[in-house]
């Protein structure tokens, strides 16, 4: 019994690890690229607008099956460490999902950094300037009661 107590325990803080996940690498959350705002301050022309467009239209089937993929090894994971599973095949499930997670990590960062090569070096000055105020903005707004900004 104290084993089984010992995996879930492992298995909370391997998934409280991963849940954080990598830093966000510039990425919105939104489609920024398309935001009159920030067309105009980054001077983003159309044809601009449309190439970055592109390339995240291009991405995101692939992204979004990656992402499901990955949704379903993790209830997999977790299915497994619920009935116990022997340690080796739970292992080799963590394997699996923490492959996924990185293929899914390395071509959205790739996607950022195809997007961010449409720009002009002012251009990528300014999006770093807006992207760090967007998350001072991120941070200093209330908090609500289960200790998230509100969104």
């Amino acid at each position: 019994m104290e084993r089984r107590r010992l995996r879930r325990l492992l298995f909370a803080i391997l998934f409280s690890l991963a849940a954080a996940g990598p830093a966000r690498a510039q990425s919105f959350g939104f489609p920024w690229w398309r935001d009159a705002q920030f067309q105009k301050e980054l001077s983003l022309t159309a044809d601009q607008s449309a190439r970055i467009d592109a390339l995240f239209q291009a991405q995101m089937p692939s992204l979004r099956q990656g992402r499901d993929e990955l949704d379903r090894q993790e209830t997999e994971l977790s299915r497994m460490i619920t009935v116990g599973a022997d340690e080796k095949q739970v292992t080799q499930q963590i394997d699996k999902v923490e492959n996924i997670r990185a293929a899914l990590n390395k071509s959205r960062t790739l996607l950022l950094l195809h997007m961010r090569q449409v720009l002009t070096p002012d251009q990528r000055v300014k999006l770093n300037k807006l992207y760090e105020q967007r998350e001072k903005d991120r941070q200093d707004k209330p908090r609500d009661g289960r200790g998230r900004g509100r969104q």
